[in-house]
C-alpha cells in the first residue's frame, strides 16, 4: 500500500510502497477515504512527539470502508462505511472503563504511537473504535472527530456556566474555532458568542457560522470585548491557540468564577486571573460525545468546509498549514 512516512523529525514526508497490514481476532482493516490533517501532526513532524518509532505514519482522524475483518469481530462487515475513534487506550484502565479513554496513555493513539492514516489502508487493532457513518459523507465527517470533537466536549462542559446573557469567546477561528463558533451558538443559543482572531478574513467566517460579534485582536480587543460581555466579564473563554497572547486576553477579559478551556497546544503560561476563575485543558472528546457530534452533523446542524488534497500532496499541505495560506480543513484522500 501506499503510504506517507515520516523517517526524520523535521524533514519532509516521503511517499512509500509498504506491505497492507493483515487482520486477526478482534482486528478490521480500513480502505481510507480521508484523513484529516490536525496540526498537532504538524507537532509530531517538529518532534513535539519523541515517542513515535520512526518511520512513522501519522494521522488520527480516519474514515473509510472496512476491507477486512478478523474472525472475532461482531459488530462490523466488510463494505461498511466507518469513522475511526482516534483516541486508541489500553481499555481497561479505570479512565478506559468509565469512556475516558481519550485520558489514557496518548502514545497509544492512532498516529502519535501506531501507524495512523496518511496511507491506503488504516489497521485498527479492536472494533470498539468504529462507528458506522452509512451515507455520511466520510469527507466532512474526518475533520469532526478531531477539530470538532474537541471543540464539541470543551463548550458542552462548560454549559452550566452558560446563563443567557453570558458570554462566550472563542479565541482563534481556525480549525477548531470554525467548530467552537457554531456549536457555541447550537448548544447556548441565548449566549453572546464573541468570535477573536489576527485575521479579518476568519472573523467575516466566523459572522457567517453565527458568531453576534467579531473582535479583531489589537490593543483595544479586550477592552471591545468587556464592553460586550459587562461589568461581569467572560463566563467562558475556549482558547483554541494557547499561547501566551490568547492566555494574556483569556485573563483580561474572564469574569469572576469564570472558565477557561485551553485546548490549542501552543504552550503559554497563565497569568494572574480573576477570583475563582477555573482553568483547564479540555482533551480531544469520547467515543460518546464522538456519536452525539455525529447526530448534529447528521441532522444538518454542523456546516464543513473542507479542501481535499491527493496523498502525494501531502509535504504541500503541512505546508499550507504552517504559513496559513489554508482556511478550509485539509483532507487527504488516499
Amino acid at each position: 500500500m501506499k503510504a506517507a512516512r515520516l523517517h526524520q523529525y523535521g524533514k519532509p514526508f516521503q511517499i512509500d510502497d509498504i506491505p497492507t497490514p493483515e487482520v486477526k481476532g478482534g482486528e478490521t482493516l480500513v480502505k481510507v477515504a480521508a484523513s484529516y490533517v490536525c496540526s498537532s501532526d504538524i507537532g509530531l513532524v517538529k518532534r513535539e512527539r519523541p515517542w513515535a518509532k520512526l518511520p512513522v505514519i501519522p494521522g488520527h482522524n480516519v474514515t473509510g470502508i472496512i476491507d477486512d475483518i478478523g474472525p472475532e469481530v461482531s459488530d462490523f462487515k466488510k463494505g461498511d462505511m466507518v469513522a475511526v475513534y482516534g483516541a486508541w487506550g489500553c481499555g481497561v484502565c479505570r479512565l478506559c472503563r468509565q469512556g475516558d479513554e481519550q485520558l489514557c496513555d496518548p502514545k497509544k493513539w492512532v498516529g502519535f504511537g501506531p501507524d495512523g492514516g496518511y496511507a491506503e489502508y488504516l489497521h485498527v487493532p479492536a472494533q470498539r473504535h468504529l462507528i458506522k457513518i452509512d451515507d455520511l459523507n466520510p469527507y466532512e465527517v474526518a475533520p469532526l472527530l478531531d477539530a470538532g470533537l474537541t471543540a464539541y466536549r470543551a463548550i458542552k462542559q462548560s454549559l452550566p456556566l452558560l446563563y443567557p446573557g453570558a458570554a462566550i469567546s472563542i479565541l482563534g477561528v481556525g480549525n477548531i474555532g470554525y467548530y467552537a463558533v457554531q456549536i457555541a451558538k447550537l448548544l447556548s443559543p441565548q449566549a453572546k458568542v464573541i468570535a477573536v482572531d489576527v485575521l479579518q478574513e476568519r472573523l467575516g467566517l466566523a459572522a457567517k457560522l453565527g458568531s453576534d460579534y467579531q473582535i479583531l485582536t489589537d490593543s483595544s480587543a479586550a477592552e471591545d470585548i468587556r464592553g460586550i460581555s459587562g461589568v461581569g466579564g467572560v463566563q467562558v473563554i475556549i482558547d483554541t491557540v494557547g499561547s501566551n497572547a490568547t492566555l494574556a486576553m483569556a485573563a483580561q477579559t474572564a469574569g469572576k468564577r469564570s472558565s477557561i478551556a485551553v485546548v490549542g497546544l501552543s504552550g503559554g503560561s497563565i497569568p494572574k486571573l480573576p477570583g475563582e476563575c477555573s482553568v483547564a485543558s479540555s482533551i480531544w472528546g469520547t467515543l460518546s460525545e464522538m456519536k452525539e457530534l455525529l447526530r448534529l452533523y447528521s441532522d444538518g446542524k454542523i456546516k464543513c468546509d473542507i479542501k481535499r488534497f491527493p496523498i502525494d500532496s501531502i509535504n504541500e499541505v503541512f505546508q499550507l498549514m504552517a504559513t496559513k495560506q489554508i482556511q478550509e480543513q485539509a483532507v487527504i484522500t488516499p
